[in-house]
């Protein structure tokens, strides 16, 4: 015997609300892809803000009541810091790598008449050739494209003024309101939930800025090191390739190996013996980063496993690149957080007698509430 057909009816309201629903996150989707690059600007300014919140509480502690002081006094001593920096570093850094630069063509040079270290790219594989074949074979669209070229270095250069002043103020106006706009998110909760997301904000700032600020420290003491170590070793533009290590100790994982590739290219360049010591520092100094330093400075902030680091920045990496990469462990230890809130919220409710049960029972309802 057939079973009797099953006829679902839709009405014309449930129709049209999940096609609003659907345009909401199509339109929604298209404003994300369109100003991708502010709000790239607007996360890095958070993280700023961030890394500088435990200066502006710590200073609040200590007797300086009103915040706005508070955030001028740390928001200026890191613009000072910054500049003296910037001062001490950039005059010798221009001309390093303007000495790099220059002494570019005889590492060229080198390699193209099988001299050198690296003279074995050319004698056995023939780089040099292989090279100047795709730029023969391409020679015409690169002349063709030279104008254009041009306009988009000019472009990204005024973007990236634009983008640095932009990141400045942001941060600023983060570290003044920010707790002011995370109260006016609270009040839009139930009064009974207040205390609980505010712990939960409370910690997921803490998780972000133990990380912002000690990616930060771990990136300065790998770009110091390695610049002692090239120093030590005799190798020419050791602070500009000290800088450059230090930039890359910032993505996690790949950019400590990136570094290491590149001190031991250079190290070769000037003695095979300089580049063999370069090579042992930096296994030695990742192996002492990824097993002391890390657990030291994440320890009691970002609490994840290896597993799940990698996994994170496997895929930060796939959706935005770098900048996927370096907000990777931050989001995934967000997350944690919010599952692990979650799921205590959920065993203390199915608890007969649990703490979620007790506060539910000792809120009193309004007068004017109708009973359920």
């Amino acid at each position: 015997m057939d079973s009797p057909e099953r006829v679902v009816l839709f009405r014309p309201r449930t129709v049209l609300q999940v096609a609003g629903v659907l345009l909401g996150l199509a339109v929604a989707m298209w404003v994300v892809w369109v100003s991708i690059r502010v709000l790239t600007w607007v996360f890095v300014a958070l993280f700023l803000a961030l890394a500088l919140e435990p200066g502006v509480r710590f200073l609040q502690d200590r007797g300086v009541k009103r915040r706005g002081a508070a955030a001028a006094v740390i928001y200026l001593s890191a613009i000072a810091v910054v500049a003296l920096l910037g001062a001490l570093l950039v005059p010798p850094l221009v001309d390093e790598l303007q000495g790099l630069g220059d002494a570019a063509p005889d590492y060229v040079e080198d390699i193209t008449a099988g001299r050198g270290p690296l003279g074995f790219l050319q004698t056995d594989y023939h780089i040099v050739d292989r090279v100047r074949e795709a730029t023969e074979t391409g020679g015409g669209s690169l002349l063709g494209g030279g104008a254009g070229t041009v306009l988009d270095v000019g472009r990204g250069i005024v973007t990236g003024v634009v983008g640095f002043v932009t990141i400045v103020f942001l941060t600023l106006f983060m570290i003044l309101e920010g707790p002011t706009w995370v109260e006016r998110g609270l009040a839009l909760m139930p009064p009974q939930s207040r205390p609980r997301w505010r712990n939960v904000g409370h910690r997921i700032a803490q998780t972000v800025s133990g990380y912002v600020t000690g990616n930060l420290l771990l990136s300065l003491i790998a770009g110091v090191s390695s610049t002692i170590a090239l120093v030590i070793m005799g190798v020419p533009f050791a602070l500009a390739l000290g800088l450059v290590v230090a930039i890359l100790d910032l993505i996690p994982l790949a950019g400590a190996t990136l570094a290491g590739l590149l001190l031991t290219t250079v190290g070769l360049l000037t003695s095979v013996t300089a580049g063999i010591v370069l090579l042992v520092f930096f296994v030695l100094y990742q192996q002492l980063e990824n097993h002391v330093l890390q657990p030291l400075v994440y320890g009691r902030t970002v609490q994840l496993s290896p597993l799940v680091v990698l996994i994170a920045i496997l895929i930060g990496t796939e959706v935005a690149g770098v900048l996927g990469a370096l907000g990777a462990i931050p989001v995934a230890g967000t997350l944690q957080i919010l599952l692990g809130d979650w799921l205590e919220h959920r065993r203390m409710r199915n608890e007969e007698g649990g703490a979620a049960s007790v506060a539910a029972e000792a809120v009193v309802p309004h007068p004017d509430a109708e009973p359920t």
